[in-house]
C-alpha cells in the first residue's frame, strides 16, 4: 500500500446509544468508520452477562474487540485505508467483509458507543484529533434509541424495552464515564464546531484543498445543528 503524504487523523465520537452519533457523522461529510462493527459474536464464549439476567450486555465493552478496532483506526490513519468487519446486530454475527478507503481525506470519524474507551491508545499512538461524547436528555435518547431499534429489528421487542429502560437510568452514568475516559462532554452544534476546528488543525493544513472542503462541510452542518436547536427551544 502507498501511504498518504500526510497521514489522517481520528475524531473519536461517543455518547450513549440512541445519542445521535450515527446522523451526526454522516452529517459532516466525512469518512466514517462503524466502531459497532466491531462487536464480538453472539456465541463467543467471553461475552458477558446482565447481572441477574439471561441477557448479553452489548453496552459492556467485553461485548466489543477494542484491539480490532484500534487496529483499524491506525491503518486508515496512516495508510487511507482498511478491511473491516460487517455486522448484523439481529443476528449477533459478523456476515462480510468491506474495504474502507478514505483516500487522502486529512481527518475521519470513528463513531460508536465505545468510542472513549479507545482515546487513550490513539493518543499514545498519535492519531488522535479529539474525542467527544454526545449528550442530551435521557427521556430523549430513550424514545431515539427505540424507535431506531424496533425499525431495524435489531433485538426482540421485550429485549428492547429491559435495556432501553436501564441504559434511561444509566445514562448520566455512561455520560460521566466516557467523559472521564478523556471524550469531551457536548451537545450536536458543539460538536460539529469542534470537528470543524480538528479539520483545520495544523497537522493537515498542508492540504489546503481538502481541508478547506471539509472545513466548510462541516461548519455548514453546525449552522444547520444550531438552527435545528434554537427551533427546539
Amino acid at each position: 500500500m502507498t501511504a498518504p503524504t500526510t497521514p489522517a487523523r481520528v475524531v473519536l465520537l461517543a455518547g450513549p446509544s440512541g445519542s445521535g452519533k450515527s446522523s451526526l457523522a454522516a452529517r459532516t461529510g466525512l469518512p466514517v468508520l462503524r466502531l459497532d462493527d466491531f462487536y464480538k459474536e453472539g456465541d463467543d464464549p467471553t461475552l458477558p452477562l446482565v447481572p441477574e439476567s439471561t441477557d448479553i450486555d452489548w453496552d459492556s465493552v467485553r461485548s466489543w474487540d477494542a484491539d480490532a478496532a484500534v487496529a483499524a483506526v491506525v491503518e486508515l490513519c496512516r495508510t487511507g485505508r482498511t478491511t473491516v468487519p460487517v455486522y448484523a446486530i439481529a443476528t449477533s454475527s459478523r456476515v462480510d467483509t468491506e474495504a474502507l478507503d478514505i483516500g487522502r481525506t486529512p481527518l475521519f470519524l470513528a463513531e460508536g458507543i465505545f468510542a472513549a474507551d479507545i482515546v487513550a491508545r490513539c493518543q499514545e499512538l498519535g492519531v488522535l484529533a479529539d474525542a467527544l461524547c454526545l449528550r442530551g436528555r435521557p427521556s430523549t435518547t430513550f424514545r431515539r434509541r427505540l424507535m431506531r431499534d424496533l425499525r431495524e429489528g435489531r433485538k426482540s421487542v421485550p429485549f428492547l424495552l429491559r435495556r432501553g429502560w436501564r441504559l434511561m437510568r444509566a445514562e448520566r452514568a455512561i455520560v460521566g464515564r466516557q467523559t472521564a475516559l478523556g471524550a469531551h462532554p457536548c451537545d450536536k452544534a458543539e460538536a460539529f464546531g469542534r470537528i470543524a476546528t480538528a479539520a483545520a488543525g495544523p497537522a493537515v493544513r498542508q492540504r489546503t484543498p481538502q481541508t478547506a472542503k471539509t472545513t466548510e462541510a462541516v461548519e455548514a452542518a453546525q449552522t444547520a445543528a444550531e438552527a435545528e436547536a434554537g427551533a427546539t427551544h
